[in-house]
């Protein structure tokens, strides 16, 4: 266990208070939810640590057959999309309103961390992850961009039966609601509505992002449904989860720790693992700094939710926006050719992996073991 919450531990007796978050009377947005940063700091700091934070691990089992037993310096844009992901998983399974501490050890709450931890039984594993990147053209140890990450994440949720959640992966800056609509409640009408993971890609500039967007950007982040944003710097992914002023707050997978297990939480070796994947205190950055390549993402559990955040982006990212970051119809536009074919592959694609994916899913640890 030795510098295994190395990271989590960065504010120890002594040491100045951490420059976390500004002291300023301009409200503090955090994935959709309202804070003062003079009333509300510790409420803020709170809310943060409960976030999931993946950053690159050392000494897991290599991935496939690279040799690759790190992340490090390759995998933060995959650990980004992970952080986001399990933040739909904790709205799902626990509410948004559910706070961590290191006392936690809610079933749903174990089992959620399970599916991302750095073994091949895990559904999103960084393995599981980086080998569904041949799908899109990357090879193991290859860096992703914002939408490779979505495209993958969205395969790998069709194995994820507990939460059965439907991911879109909107194209051309264009939202279309029937279609979405459409995957949400399957084919039969009967079925129940699959809460609905959004991810819609966005190129706002050329080498940096125009300042006309920063607004609409800012707003996405007030959305209740806000699952936040990832993006960061050029090759240096970062995972976005609110702003305040002109800064955006985010946490950093760019620390590397060893890889170690939760389990049942019922040791103290388990509870200070468990420390490992929860930030002490977020990071700032002025938001005309980040990479204009990202990717603003939400999460719906009902229809309702749907149509209200669909209402949210038309009365103040649409209408309100000389330059909106993305535009949203009812209907697919007849510039389009038929998609989904983008989801009818994606099913047939499901079909096809599912038996090579059962084998990569594997639930036996016999091959397993922590290196040092």
């Amino acid at each position: 266990m030795d510098m295994m919450f190395e990271a989590y531990l960065t504010n120890e007796a002594g040491q100045p208070e951490p420059d976390d978050i500004p002291n300023t009377k301009e409200p503090v947005w955090i994935l959709g939810k309202k804070y003062s940063a003079i009333d509300d700091l510790e409420l803020i700091r709170q809310d943060i640590r409960s976030r999931l934070w993946f950053t690159y691990r050392r000494g897991f089992i290599p991935i496939g057959d690279s040799g690759l037993t790190s992340d490090k310096g390759w995998g933060c844009m995959l650990r980004c999309g992970q952080m986001v992901l399990a933040q739909a998983l904790l709205n799902l399974h626990l509410g948004r309103e559910w706070l961590w501490s290191s006392d936690t050890k809610s079933q749903a709450y174990l089992r959620i961390l399970r599916l991302f931890e750095d073994r091949r039984c895990a559904v999103y594993s960084i393995h599981q992850v980086a080998l569904m990147g041949a799908t899109e053209g990357k090879e193991v140890g290859q860096w992703f961009g914002p939408n490779t990450v979505a495209q993958v994440l969205k395969k790998l949720a069709f194995y994820d039966e507990w939460s059965s959640v439907a991911f879109h992966v909107a194209l051309d800056n264009t939202i279309v609601i029937n279609e979405i609509k459409q995957l949400c409640r399957g084919a039969e009408p009967e079925k129940q509505w699959k809460p609905l993971v959004l991810v819609i890609p966005l190129r706002l500039g050329l080498s940096e992002i125009n300042p006309i967007y920063v607004k609409g950007l800012k707003t996405c982040f007030s959305f209740r449904q806000s699952l936040g944003v990832i993006g960061g710097k050029p090759n240096h992914a970062l995972y976005f989860i609110g702003c305040v002023g002109d800064e955006v707050i985010y946490l950093d997978p760019h620390t590397t720790q060893q890889t170690c297990f939760v389990e049942g939480k019922d040791n103290e070796c388990e509870r200070q693992a468990d420390q490992t994947y929860h930030c002490q205190h977020a990071s700032r950055l002025h938001i005309l700094n980040m990479d204009p390549s990202l990717a603003v993402c939400f999460f719906c559990a009902t229809e309702h939710e749907l149509d209200s955040l669909c209402q949210l982006f038309r009365e103040r990212i649409v209408d309100q926006e000389k330059q909106p970051l993305f535009e949203v119809c009812e209907e697919k536009p007849d510039r389009w050719s038929p998609v989904s074919k983008q989801d009818d592959l994606l099913g047939a694609w499901a079909q096809e992996a599912s038996e090579n994916m059962d084998s990569l899913l594997d639930d036996s640890d016999e091959d397993f073991e922590l290196l040092g």
